[in-house]
């Protein structure tokens, strides 16, 4: 049992790494944070394979180390513990929810993004909805819940297409290393 807790343990810092490194890599990135990247991949399909309690911790650490050494985007400790800590401890939580399934990397995937996007919306209309500029995207500002959900659903929508189409990309490929009889097998 200890040997299985320390692979998973292991893999678990492989797939934070890899998702710090893809954080790095920005399509695109929002002047007060946000961006469209492949960050999520590592960490859905760590929970996907382990399960949403591995998940939601892999996320919760994945979160920690970006605040520490990322681009910082924060006004308060409101904004670090929902931008960083709760927004991808609900995304590796939500990821896996229906792991060890077929299809479950594309449920984990669109779970765990809307959880992650609840997140950011949330707080991004209570706090940062402060800071709502007059017009955004050609269109007169005047809900801080309506540019919450304009600000957040322009990266988090095309972060979470993306991550569907690679996964659907290498889905025949990669299906060993989250299917229910590989991971007995490989235990």
């Amino acid at each position: 049992m200890k040997n299985n807790k320390t692979r998973t343990l292991c893999e678990a810092a492989v797939f934070i790494a890899m998702a710090e490194i893809l954080s790095f890599i920005k399509l695109y990135e929002f002047p007060n944070g946000g961006s469209v990247t492949l960050e999520m991949l590592p960490i859905i399909l760590f929970a996907v394979r382990y399960g949403c309690g591995w998940g939601a911790g892999a996320g919760f650490v994945f979160g920690t180390v970006t605040y520490l050494i990322g681009n910082k985007f924060s006004i308060d400790w409101t904004t670090i513990i929902c931008d960083y800590f709760l927004a991808f401890t609900a995304l590796g939580f939500g990821a896996g929810l229906l792991a060890r399934r077929k299809w479950s990397v594309f449920y984990g995937t669109v779970i765990g993004g809307v959880l992650r996007f609840l997140a950011h919306y949330i707080i991004g209309a209570v706090v940062w909805g402060k800071y709502m500029p007059d017009e955004f995207f050609g269109m007169t500002m005047t809900s801080p819940w309506f540019y919450s959900l304009l600000y957040n659903g322009s990266y988090m929508l095309p972060s979470i297409i993306l991550c569907l189409v690679v996964f659907a990309a290498l889905y025949k490929p990669m299906k060993k290393y989250f299917t229910a009889e590989d991971l007995k097998l490989a235990q």
